[in-house]
């Protein structure tokens, strides 16, 4: 009973985002389904996924779920493929996006619209700096960080956001918490600190 009542409201609440960004609605989506399973699993279990096919690593505090679809960049179909895990009050979450080059400008034109994207969605400007991401071979590559606070979803809720974007050859990445209140600092660096990109 209380599962099929949870499956209809994530339902109902996704439907309802239909109008907003590809990860941000599916993340949030998720997060409101997880308030209700809150009490059931309160605990951060980490396990450190591979995603050989979109190139990173990650640690995430549950198992993950996945979705992929279509997004328009520019006039240019795209797909994005995400990995969504949920956490006490956060959902963790891991969006890739497969670019039709590794041209610069096509790169700059994806991290744009993921950018912009959260920042409408959260109806907020980012505090944003430049940080540095690990290549799981070792070295790095430069990526942005920002962390948003803002409104989301029919009811204009509180959220925080914190999230990282980077391009890596024909990859755009979106790793991102979002969380109802502010997770434990160890926890967000749990998670970006193990995000390597191949």
């Amino acid at each position: 009973m209380l599962l099929s009542r949870l499956r209809q409201f994530a339902h109902r609440f996704a439907s309802s985002l239909a109008s907003l960004r590809p990860l941000t609605a599916t993340a949030i989506a998720a997060l409101s389904a997880g308030w209700l399973l809150a009490a059931c699993s309160p605990t951060y279990d980490w396990r450190t996924i591979m995603n050989n096919d979109n190139g990173y690593t990650v640690d995430l505090p549950a198992k993950p779920t996945s979705d992929e679809r279509q997004i328009d960049i520019g006039g240019t179909p795209m797909k994005m493929a995400m990995q969504i895990a949920e956490a006490g009050d956060a959902v963790f979450a891991v969006g890739t996006v497969m670019l039709p080059s590794d041209d610069p400008q096509v790169q700059r034109s994806a991290l744009d619209y993921l950018r912009s994207g959260l920042a409408r969605n959260l109806g907020s400007a980012p505090d944003a700096h430049t940080t540095s991401i690990p290549l799981a071979a070792g070295g790095e590559v430069q990526g942005l960080e920002m962390t948003f606070n803002g409104k989301a979803g029919p009811q204009h809720e509180a959220r925080t956001m914190h999230a990282r974007l980077v391009a890596k050859g024909r990859h755009v990445y979106q790793a991102a918490v979002i969380a109802s209140k502010e997770p434990p600092p160890e926890q967000i660096e749990q998670f970006f600190g193990s995000f390597k990109l191949y």
